[in-house]
């Protein structure tokens, strides 16, 4: 029998194999050995700045029929299992477009099911696709097929990694471990808020290619979906790179939410896209000493370095934290020509000397200003382009002390943090490149977000522009079946498709459509 062993309290310094005589002596049960127990959750409960300590959650086997009764923090453990089946019967080879979590779970599980499929990149393998990233940071020089956006791995290979999500989902646990089979830290299996960090998913990528490989799959770099073709609302054929014809008839649309030409092609074919709402902003910066300070108070030295997550609910809408990096850097994450947007990373140790976060303002599709189902990416290429502007027009980022744009002042000047920004920045009055109810919203939101952490808006902060790319302002309709609404054969899928919110949700979202299809 396996159980879970809650709210284990450890004081900070102390050793692993202290937790685990913990957890024996809270079960009551001598049988507890080290080697048929493993650390489940652990995390660190700051509520109290005069008792930050960590909590730990250990998995055990114990004796069927063990006595239990009346023991506190002991729960039965049930993990997820993913059951591999064969896949039905399909005429051709299945494609999957994109290689991001989303797509490479759902073509691991293809692979698995004896069904190993094509599957096309528009970006470049994650080796290359880092140096093209690298001499855009450097240069200012755009690869609008190979960037943060479009590559190996996906936008997430390029952000913090992050794979916490508020999703219960028990499969989630085939993810993680999965990642950590593929060469991710085993920290991530235990950690309340687990992280693989940029420079670790990059091994992952490349060892989970390998692997794809190994299994039959063919992989095409450099290679975009540019038609299908229906035939009596069923799939027949696609298109790549403009000229080659592939006959289809199973294909896993997984392309990330800045595909844009994707979604024109789509929308002309006759798939139904809907708008739906997403959220845009700006990044915001600390010292992460002052982060740290401000979670932890005088412990802040001997624990790892903390993150926050901070609401508002104004009037009319919310402003809230996301996509924080401990430890990080503000990376321009650029896909288009003449078109800026910002967004966050860290590496696995989060040893940066900044804290960064989105600081995003929700936009509903009454807000886009536009007819049709693409009006939300017009509406994010409006707001881009004013940041390029705004930024000199080279990809420099404007920037702005948060003090300044909280109390509708510009003066030109910094204050005492250095920002990590990849590239050029450039002081400039943020609201010229955001729409009033947005700044609105945000000034509202940083007085408030002062309140419960001094210093977060009046001190040194800086504000860079913009971050738009937070989700898909599109839906791409399915069924509960997860084909595409009148075209049979096709399944949209992940966060491009206005399903999933991160790395750990588009790949279940990946791993479920291909369940879906197994007998």
């Amino acid at each position: 029998m396996r159980i879970l062993i809650n709210n284990i309290k450890m004081p900070i310094g102390h050793k692993i194999e202290d937790v685990l005589l913990a957890a024996r002596d809270k079960a009551r049960q001598s049988l507890i050995y080290t080697e048929n127990t493993r650390i489940y959750r652990r995390s660190v409960d700051a509520r109290r700045k005069s008792d930050v300590h960590f909590v730990y959650s250990v998995a055990a086997d114990v004796p069927d029929g063990a006595d239990l009764c009346g023991v506190k923090d002991i729960t039965p453990l049930s993990e997820g299992k993913v059951e591999i089946r064969p896949l039905k019967m399909t005429k051709r080879r299945p494609v999957v477009v994109g290689m991001g979590p989303c797509g490479l779970f759902a073509a691991y599980m293809l692979a698995l099911g004896g069904n190993p499929p094509l599957i096309i990149e528009r970006g470049e393998p994650v080796e290359r696709r880092t140096e093209a990233v690298a001499r855009f940071w450097e240069t200012g020089v755009l690869d609008p097929e190979s960037n943060v956006q479009f590559g190996e791995g996906g936008a997430g290979t390029f952000s913090d990694g992050k794979l916490n999500t508020g999703n219960k989902d028990k499969r989630q646990r085939f993810i993680l471990e999965t990642f950590v089979k593929f060469g991710a830290p085993e920290d991530i299996l235990y950690n309340a808020k687990p992280h693989v960090g940029t420079d670790e998913l990059k091994k992952v990528l490349l060892n989970m290619r390998r692997a794809l490989i190994g299994m039959g799959c063919e992989i095409r770099f450099g290679t975009r979906l540019t038609d299908i073709e229906l035939s009596g609302g069923r799939l027949r054929e696609i298109e790549l790179n403009g000229g080659e014809t592939l006959n289809c008839d199973m294909l896993f649309i997984a392309v990330g939410h800045s595909s844009r030409d994707t979604y024109e092609m789509l929308l002309d074919r006759g798939l139904r896209l809907e708008p739906k709402p997403f959220a845009a902003g700006v990044r915001i910066e600390h010292r992460q000493e002052f982060i740290s300070r401000a979670q932890y108070g005088d412990a802040w030295r001997s624990l790892p370095p903390a993150d926050y997550k901070l609401v508002y609910n104004g009037r009319d809408r919310s402003c809230y934290s996301f996509c924080m990096c401990p430890g990080g850097v503000v990376v321009n994450a650029s896909s288009e020509p003449g078109r800026l947007a910002v967004n966050g990373m860290s590496n696995h140790s989060r040893g940066g000397e900044n804290a960064n976060s989105a600081l995003v303002v929700t936009v509903r599709p009454d807000d886009f200003g536009g007819a049709g189902p693409l009006a939300g990416i017009e509406f994010q290429r409006k707001y881009e382009a004013l940041a390029f502007e705004l930024g000199g027009g080279d990809f420099s980022a404007p920037i702005q002390p948060a003090r300044e744009f909280a109390a509708g002042k510009f003066s030109g000047e910094l204050g005492g943090v250095v920002p990590s920004f990849t590239g050029k920045v450039k002081p400039a009055d943020l609201r010229w490149c955001l729409p009033g109810f947005i700044t609105g919203t945000l000034r509202e939101g940083l007085e408030n977000f002062e309140h419960k952490i001094p210093g977060f808006a009046s001190g040194d902060g800086l504000l860079i522009g913009i971050e738009s790319r937070t989700s898909a302002p599109v839906r791409i309709a399915r069924g509960a079946d997860f084909e595409a609404v009148g075209a049979r054969g096709v399944f949209p899928l992940g966060e491009g498709a206005g399903y999933a919110g991160g790395i750990m949700s588009a790949a279940l979202d990946g791993i479920k459509a291909v369940l879906s299809l197994m007998v």
